[in-house]
């Protein structure tokens, strides 16, 4: 009887630690649909309401599928198993965080991109993408509102030889009355993008027609450019040399844009602003040539020293930004500091995200409704 006691004892333990295990495991909601980036038509990626992704890749004849994406699994991605109908299937191992992320398949060694999603140059390629919804999406989103237009442009590049690619956001009402100038804020890329980037992950050109449409900020033309004159490997960035794209910037793009374009076309109504890598090419640029440029911001892109700029009466604004897991006490005791030096300066931290662009749409958002206003 006794040792039926045990066994009885052991099996219920046993149960019970069985149960409690089970109740730990996250619930997940078969809510899933097609992320908002999908190919015309693709079913999957799917994400759902929490913000899971739900992969389904025809490979039969791989031995091995790891999509980028995702928590746990293979140096942080998401290992998918094969099926029975010879598809790869999986989940990511926990919620991704909101807004857009870079992704890819590895399968069997080799590196491809998802066929079910559209693709967008980050990490010095085209990449999958994929959108995981915002609860604060509804600046950025695509409303019944007048919508200004974002056009490509070459322009000649005595210094590099060729013609470069810029492209240029006009607002809704850029055109209509054809005495009206507009001031231009030049908004440069991270390592590894391009010049589509701000527009196509960033959603830029949307985030300014709902603050024009809301009455919130006065409109003004953005300029994006390749950030770019020299090549430089993963890694090699402390190689990169600043002076060859300052010279395209400033010698060649803001005469093109100011002779082409209806622009206020003087130093106060000129701002030069970036993320990551974008940022360290303002922080330069604009430290080098305070007689270009009176408004300032760094969007993930390091920070300003009060002594590093000589003239605080030629800058307007300076604002510096980051995600909350990047370095917001750096951040705003940078802020602080120049404050104390005179400065107009303001930091922003974005709740909740880390160096990519749901940091930088926020922050664009933020800066818009500072930039050129007395």
């Amino acid at each position: 009887m006794k040792q039926y006691s045990i066994v009885l004892a052991l099996l219920l333990f046993l149960s019970g630690t069985w149960c409690f295990g089970q109740t730990n495991q996250p619930v997940i909601a078969d809510d899933f649909k097609p992320s908002t980036l999908n190919q015309p038509g693709k079913e999957f990626p799917q994400v759902n309401s929490q913000g899971y992704v739900r992969f389904r890749i025809e490979a039969p004849h791989a031995q091995s599928v790891v999509v980028s994406l995702g928590l746990g699994g293979t140096k942080g991605g998401t290992p998918l198993a094969k099926a029975e109908d010879g598809s790869w299937k999986g989940i990511t191992s926990g919620p991704m965080e909101e807004g857009f992320h870079y992704y890819h398949l590895t399968i069997d060694g080799g590196v491809f991109n998802d066929p079910g999603t559209l693709n967008f140059y980050g990490s010095t390629r085209w990449e999958s993408g994929i959108e995981i919804p915002a609860h604060d999406q509804d600046f950025y989103a695509l409303k019944d509102v007048p919508h200004g237009n974002v056009q490509q442009i070459l322009f000649p590049s005595k210094s590099t030889s060729t013609s470069r690619r810029a492209f240029v956001y006009t607002p809704p009402t850029y055109g209509k009355d054809k005495k009206q100038r507009y001031p231009v804020l030049y908004l440069q890329h991270g390592w590894g993008e391009d010049e589509t980037a701000w527009s196509n992950q960033g959603h830029a050109n949307l985030i300014m027609d709902n603050l024009i449409a809301e009455g919130k900020i006065k409109p003004f033309i953005i300029v994006m450019t390749y950030g770019m004159t020299n090549e430089i490997k993963f890694g090699g960035l402390r190689n990169f040399d600043i002076t060859p794209f300052q010279t395209v910037l400033v010698d060649e793009l803001i005469p093109y844009i100011d002779a082409n374009f209806s622009t206020i076309a003087d130093q106060k109504h000129r701002a030069m602003g970036g993320l990551s890598m974008g940022g360290m090419e303002t922080h330069t640029i604009t430290l080098n040539k305070p007689e270009v440029f009176s408004w300032y911001a760094l969007l993930s892109g390091g920070l300003y020293k009060p002594e590093e700029i000589k003239d605080n009466s030629k800058v307007k604004l300076i604002f510096i930004s980051c995600g909350s897991f990047e370095n917001p006490d750096g951040v705003k005791n940078s802020v602080v500091a120049l404050k104390a030096a005179g400065f107009n300066a303001v930091s922003f931290v974005s709740e909740n995200t880390r160096h990519e662009f749901q940091t930088w749409r926020r922050s664009l958002k933020e800066l818009a409704l500072l930039l050129f206003k007395e």
